[in-house]
This record gives C-alpha cells, sequence and structure tokens, in this order.
C-alpha cells in the first residue's frame, strides 16, 4: 500500500468545519470528563451536537464519542466508563441497550488490498435489550440483534443474532438466552 497517496475519496465527516471545531476543542472534553460526572449534563452536551438521545439515558465518565451529529441512543441505554464510540458512520444504539466499561465500536476498517488504503466506513446497529460486557469490540456494519449479549473482551466483525450469547475472538455463538 501507498499511504502517501491515501485520501478519504468522498468520505466527509457529516458537519461544517466550525462545528467539528467545537467538538474537539469544548464538547469531546466535556463529554469525556471526570469532573462532570452528571449524565443529565453529557446527554445535553451530545444533543447539543446533534445526538439523538432518549429519555434517562446514562452516560459514564471517559466516554468518546467521535461525532455525536451521527449518534442515535434509545431510552433507558447505558454506556460505560471509558466507551469509545468510534463513528465515522451512523451508531444506533436502541433502548434498554448496556454498553460496559471499555466497549469500543469502530466504524471504520480500511481496505488493505487497495493501493491507497481505502477508507471503508459502515454503520453499527444494536438493538433492543443487548449488553455488550466489558472490553468488547464491536467492528464497522455490525447489526447485534435484539437481547444478544457479547460476553467479556468479546471481538466481532460479524453481526450477531437476536437472543445468543457470544464469547471469544472472534465470537462464537455459546448458548441461547431465555427470554426475561
Amino acid at each position: 500500500m501507498r499511504l502517501d497517496q491515501y485520501t478519504v475519496g468522498t468520505y466527509t465527516p457529516g458537519a461544517p468545519y466550525w462545528k467539528q471545531l467545537l467538538w474537539y476543542f469544548i464538547g469531546s472534553p466535556l463529554l469525556e470528563s471526570y469532573w462532570l460526572p452528571m449524565s443529565s449534563l453529557k446527554v445535553w452536551i451530545l444533543r447539543s451536537f446533534g445526538a439523538t438521545i432518549g429519555q434517562q439515558v446514562r452516560i459514564k465518565p471517559g466516554v468518546k464519542v467521535k461525532f455525536p451529529w451521527r449518534l442515535s441512543i434509545g431510552d433507558f441505554a447505558w454506556i460505560g466508563e471509558n466507551a469509545w464510540i468510534d463513528n465515522l458512520a451512523p451508531v444506533i444504539i436502541e433502548s434498554h441497550v448496556c454498553l460496559s466499561q471499555g466497549v469500543y465500536l469502530c466504524t471504520g476498517n480500511h481496505n488493505w488490498n487497495h493501493p491507497d488504503f481505502k477508507l471503508m466506513p459502515a454503520p453499527i446497529y444494536i438493538q433492543e435489550s443487548s449488553w455488550i460486557a466489558a472490553k468488547c469490540i464491536i467492528g464497522p456494519g455490525v447489526t447485534v440483534g435484539k437481547g444478544a449479549v457479547l460476553t467479556l473482551g468479546g471481538v466481532t466483525g460479524s453481526s450477531l443474532e437476536p437472543m445468543m450469547i457470544y464469547a471469544g475472538n472472534p465470537a462464537q455463538p455459546i448458548k441461547k438466552r431465555f427470554n426475561y
């Protein structure tokens, strides 16, 4: 590959430059801050920059969001400490989803066979009542089915079936989750 020839192609961050600067220098540091532990303030900051967020969402300290204007979170969702939502493409988190500590949602990859290391962004969709346990990684284009669980440290680049528990790297189904 030739990184000196890399370009982002037709990709754009999805917001004017002034908004990106405000986010990087004001919004993002406030969101990540451990000095502002209140979820309501963090929700307000994200909404102010274009995120769609439901009611009673809990956001812990240390959470990073690349582009809030590409983030949608339903009602009663929890985002744990040091979660990183690296959303070059949209991330949709439905209601009653728990992202535990240190979860990484990655919506972009590169084509290692392309001579210019072409950027390939793709959305992540996490359906209702799913749990992504601590230190998990979810790759671009993944849909986590309703009620699915990805256990501690799991890594997936493939979609997860509803009401199934997954573990490992790469994540494999280990058993069916019973209705609650």
